[in-house]
């Protein structure tokens, strides 16, 4: 009976992927007939996992919340992949998160087998990936959204529009990305009838009324360049310099928000890459030491302005004598 407990692993994996599924899409899914899914519905009830049924058109199978949290079942692939997202997790922009992803890493890396672990490993190792500048969003906010897009449920929210007031939303979630150092919902608005991006940072009170829906086209390739061509993300700029101070130091004090590679013991190069020049033009003055521009050409404007703008403060004097015109 191997083919018929390998087939109620894989049941249970299918279970573990959507909140909802048909009966005739998870028997196809399976190879199986109707009649020995339900065969198989019954021998994980007996394990002790709570498989709740619904019979008519909209009829099918979910894995109701249970006492404890049932084993995940997953492949080589997907061991990986959680392994890494854990350790980009604790770097992230999800307020409250990073102490729970250290836990889960922990975890999970223990339990892979010495192969995969020399995978992760070594995908960590050659990995760089600074922690995020952008504004810091509420772990609940995304999983409620994450897990409306997942079972394609209306989403409801209030949204703060740059400039404008507060608003109701309703939308169709279609997917969450990730870009420029901020968190985007790309979404059907059922108010304004057409597709939006929204900014997670200035979402509140997300909930979902269970009500499902058919996904619509997504006017893009995919919702990645959906958010990027719906004029919601910041410019990015790639501020690359040369630093006269040790690596070392550069790393100690701004290497959360770059990249750095070692010139020689007294000079490094360090690449930052921003929606706004700001923050890179602060990172250079904590180092408090020399550095040369090396692109791009608008990050020398930015700098002079603001050193104008320093001088003037240092010489408040002189200003008010120029301002005070002739006697």
């Amino acid at each position: 009976m191997a083919n018929t407990s390998s087939r109620t692993l894989r049941l249970l994996s299918l279970l573990q992927t959507h909140r909802h599924w048909a009966g005739v899409a998870l028997a196809d899914r399976l190879g199986v007939s109707e009649r020995t899914l339900r065969r198989d519905v019954d021998r994980l009830r007996e394990l002790g996992y709570p498989v709740h049924a619904s019979r008519g058109t909209d009829g099918g199978y979910q894995l109701a919340p249970g006492a404890v949290l049932p084993p995940l079942l997953l492949d080589d692939e997907e061991g990986v992949a959680l392994a890494v997202g854990m350790a980009e997790a604790t770097q992230s922009g999800i307020a409250g998160i990073e102490d729970a992803a250290v836990r889960a890493l922990t975890k999970v890396v223990q339990v892979l087998p010495p192969r995969l672990r020399a995978r992760v490993n070594a995908l960590r190792a050659m990995t760089v990936a600074p922690a995020t500048a952008g504004p810091v969003v509420p772990a609940e906010v995304l999983t409620v959204i994450a897990q409306a897009c997942r079972d394609e449920e209306r989403l409801r929210f209030r949204y703060t529009a740059r400039g404008g007031p507060d608003t109701d939303r309703e939308v169709e979630p279609y997917r969450l990305v990730a870009l420029g150092g901020r968190w985007y919902l790309a979404s059907y608005d059922l108010t304004r009838h057409d597709w939006r991006s929204f900014r997670l940072d200035r979402l509140a009170d997300p909930s979902s009324d269970g009500v499902r829906f058919r996904p619509r086209p997504l006017p893009a390739g995919d919702a990645a360049e959906f958010v990027r061509t719906s004029g919601g993300v910041p410019t990015g700029h790639t501020v690359r310099v040369r630093v006269h101070a040790p690596a070392e130091h550069v790393r100690r004090v701004a290497g959360q928000w770059g990249t750095i590679e070692t010139i020689d013991d007294q000079r490094c190069y360090l690449s930052m890459v921003s929606g706004s020049l700001d923050w890179p033009t602060q990172a250079l003055g904590n180092i408090g030491a020399d550095f040369e521009v090396l692109g791009p050409p608008e990050f020398i404007d930015h700098l002079r302005d603001w050193g104008t703008r320093f001088l003037r403060a240092a010489q408040p004097g002189a200003e008010r004598a120029d301002s005070a015109g002739p006697a």
